[in-house]
């Protein structure tokens, strides 16, 4: 087996059987499915990310880390989640 850059071993398509990759295929698709049931039920999920991402393109930080850090561990975060899913509402 091949070494990537940085150590890692290459993928080697022929490990798995054909039985073994319908299993992983199949369970694959199971879990997109779960993650879309997840987020659709998780609204403050997508109002969380989308308000991140909204707020790294406009400010355009040279550290995303640190940005990311700061904008997930700020305290008034939930309160702000909160009340755009109350706007939601009350829109819809």
């Amino acid at each position: 087996m091949a070494l990537q850059p940085g150590g890692l071993l290459a993928p080697d398509p022929g490990a798995l059987s054909p039985a073994q990759l319908e299993q992983l295929r199949e369970f694959k698709i199971q879990t997109r499915i779960a993650n879309e049931k997840y987020l659709r039920t998780h609204k403050e999920v997508e109002l969380l990310l989308s308000a991140f991402f909204r707020e790294m393109f406009l400010k355009r930080p040279d550290n995303i880390r640190e940005f990311a850090a700061e904008y997930f561990t700020d305290p008034r975060l939930p309160n702000k989640i909160h009340m755009q899913l109350i706007k939601e509402k009350k829109a819809a």
